[in-house]
């Protein structure tokens, strides 16, 4: 099943081309409370077999409503540094995942598909990172690798967006715009294999990167397992799992676009709003 986010925060599924209304499931969003779809998400199993059937009252055509990023209030992004050999090899690293771990991003920097990325600096460059990305539907604390699947309901599409330099990936992967998420959340019964999905990205045209979740270094169930040793994951948590070789920079007026295997595809534009120098990072630089 695809869930949704849309016009301003409501919640649906996909039924062909037309979103189907939960808002109804959930109730209404409280001010300061979390979103309806994680409301939904902490459902799920309770609600998943008896949702309404799409009729013309409660669903509307795909075409005619904004999307929202899937999830858009995680508690936390959970990112995976360097967890594809061929990316370890571009970056000329002789580390990864296994002596990095992982890192956070700022669940301020989502935006949704179709979205705009803003450069935030005019001496740094910025580098699209496509990714998929997993969403936690169980609360998570030291579950084991066999056990770490049970606690993900479902997949999206994620990009990365990183600024160059010698500052901390959580500063240099946090601005906001920097996590654009979607288009939607699909479910891991719909998805099936998590280590046979196909990714592929563009900018501007240009093919960048292209490559199968198989080839990952630390695969889905052995990242959530391990960061559940670390830290308590809670429902619509989302963890990014690592991009491919292929990364390269942006520029204003570039069209980033994610495609993912049995998912579906994520765009966003970039802009610069004739920014200033970087205040950080310039003795290393």
């Amino acid at each position: 099943m695809r869930l949704v986010t849309y016009d301003g925060g409501r919640i649906g599924y996909l039924a062909d081309d037309r979103v189907v209304d939960l808002d109804g499931i959930v109730g209404a969003t409280q001010s300061g409370g979390p979103s309806a779809m994680r409301r939904l998400l902490q459902r799920w199993d309770e609600v998943r077999d008896s949702l309404p059937a799409p009729t013309p009252h409660n669903s509307i055509p795909l075409r005619d409503v904004v999307l929202g990023a899937p999830v858009p209030d995680p508690t936390k992004i959970v990112a995976a540094p360097v967890n594809y050999r061929d990316h370890k090899s571009e970056m000329q690293l002789s580390v990864d995942i296994s002596d990095l771990a992982v890192f956070l991003k700022a669940p301020s920097s989502i935006i949704a598909t179709g979205g705009a990325v803003v450069l935030p600096y005019s001496d740094r460059r910025v580098d699209q990172e496509g990714e998929l990305a997993a969403v936690i539907g169980r609360r998570a604390r030291n579950v084991s690798e066999a056990e770490a699947l049970d606690h993900v309901v479902g997949y999206t599409g994620l990009l990365d967006i990183t600024m160059r330099g010698g500052e901390d990936r959580s500063t240099r992967k946090s601005f906001d715009t920097f996590t654009p998420m979607g288009p939607w959340l699909v479910t891991s019964d719909e998805v099936g294999a998590v280590d046979a999905i196909d990714l592929d990205c563009t900018v501007g045209g240009e093919h960048r990167q292209k490559t199968s979740t198989a080839n990952l270094i630390w695969g889905v169930a052995k990242l959530v397992s391990y960061i559940s040793t670390v830290m308590t994951l809670e429902v619509g948590d989302v963890i990014a799992t690592g991009t491919p070789s292929g990364v390269g920079p942006l520029t204003a007026g570039d069209l980033i676009t994610l495609t993912l295997s049995r998912i579906g595809t994520l765009t966003a534009t970039v802009v610069s709003n004739d920014p200033g120098p970087s205040p950080t990072g310039t003795r290393k630089r």
